[in-house]
């Protein structure tokens, strides 16, 4: 599959599900003025997915938050097991660290099979961290601070997107989200 064709699966997962279902009540805004840069990497190994984590740290830092607001690190060549993805998150809080940008930055994260801590694979609030492929989501700590002084206090969204989930069953989702079959149970 082409860059191209990722990044066009990756924004379509985003306008139906992240922003379609209100998933992320920030997303919307920043998308439709198109401050979201979309990158896909070639890596194929954790310490050169590592290398352009931190190149994309730097670019974010120092870009214009009014041309670039937030980053897609959509990586689907490394990282396909969810729990070799879930050990390289250790890797992006060192390189924060290393870069000086705990509290300046944060990295959230997405993958096609994503699971939470005591949560069963099929359990449904799993899927709203759900994404066509492995991904990391750049963001500036100053636009969340700004985003919850906008919309108010965030405490009840995963709550909301919970109840939201569960209304749709995993097969709603799929449809919903684009994903393919094996990203959820029915």
């Amino acid at each position: 599959m082409t860059g191209a064709a990722i990044v066009a699966a990756t924004q379509a997962w985003l306008d139906a599900a992240v922003i379609g279902l209100n998933l992320c009540p920030f997303a919307a805004a920043v998308r439709a003025e198109n401050r979201i840069r979309f990158v896909v990497s070639p890596a194929h190994d954790a310490a050169t997915l590592r290398a352009e984590l931190v190149r994309e740290l730097r670019l974010l830092t120092a870009a214009d938050p009014n041309q670039i607001e937030t980053t897609l690190l959509i990586h689907p060549h490394v990282l396909g097991e969810f729990r070799d993805y879930n050990d390289f998150l250790d890797s992006v809080d060192a390189a924060l660290a290393e870069l000086g940008l705990e509290g300046e930055m944060q990295v959230a994260s997405f993958h096609p099979r994503y699971q939470f801590a005591g949560t069963d694979p099929d359990d449904i609030e799993n899927c709203t961290n759900r994404s066509p492929y492995p991904m990391l989501h750049l963001l500036r700590e100053a636009n969340i601070e700004h985003a919850v002084a906008a919309f108010g206090s965030t405490d009840t969204i995963y709550e909301r997107n919970i109840e939201t989930l569960r209304n749709l069953g995993h097969a709603g989702w799929k449809r919903v989200a684009g994903m393919p079959p094996e990203s959820s149970e029915d």
